[in-house]
């Protein structure tokens, strides 16, 4: 991962002449610093995050590191339409899965940061995907949220294999800076 870019890092990334990354940077718009001794420019990785989300700009390469990916199994439409009230899309790319078998195609092409599964679709089905996941080295720091119904209890399976759980109904909002904070301790997110 990346920390520090060159002008011309910066410009394959926003696909514009090295030139112009240096005007933005003269300007004042783009910030970094001056190699001491030399003209050359530095440009580090929160800097130009800042710089492309302020002006619209897509991420590219960055959007992986940039943006928190959130994984909704078996979720009803009001709890997603919640969720994504509270969670702004520049921040957080949302997708969904209604199943055990979806969510492990969207969790192999999305590699989520965070997996909210809704026990709505099953206990045994939730804990088994929450299982699978915590199994995969690749989702070992993959954040896991349970949401439990009122006949869930914490009775019968391990709450350790999920990071929190919620007890609906619960409030999105909460749910929601959660996964923020949760999310926010691995990467760095505006």
């Amino acid at each position: 991962m990346k920390t520090i870019f060159t002008t011309g890092q910066v410009a394959k990334i926003c696909k514009v002449a090295p030139r112009t990354v240096s005007k933005w940077f003269d300007s004042g718009r783009l910030r970094g610093y001056r190699i001491p001794g030399s003209q050359d420019r530095r440009i580090p990785r929160e800097h130009l995050i800042r710089f492309l989300k302020e002006h619209g700009m897509p991420l590219g390469e960055l959007e992986d590191e940039a943006v928190g990916k959130v994984l909704l199994v078996g979720s009803d439409t009001v709890i997603r339409n919640n969720l994504t009230e509270h969670m702004p899309p520049d921040v957080f790319k949302l997708e969904y899965a209604n199943s055990g078998f979806e969510a492990g195609i969207q969790a192999e092409s999305l590699h989520p940061d965070c997996v909210v599964i809704d026990f709505v679709m099953g206990r045994n089905d939730a804990i088994m995907i929450a299982q699978n996941l915590k199994k995969n080295n690749e989702y070992a720091e993959t954040v896991l949220i349970g949401l439990l119904n009122d006949e869930d209890n914490s009775a019968g399976f391990d709450r350790t294999i999920f990071n929190e759980t919620f007890r609906k109904p619960f409030d999105a909002a909460l749910l929601a800076e959660r996964i923020r904070t949760l999310v926010g301790r691995r990467k760095q997110l505006a």
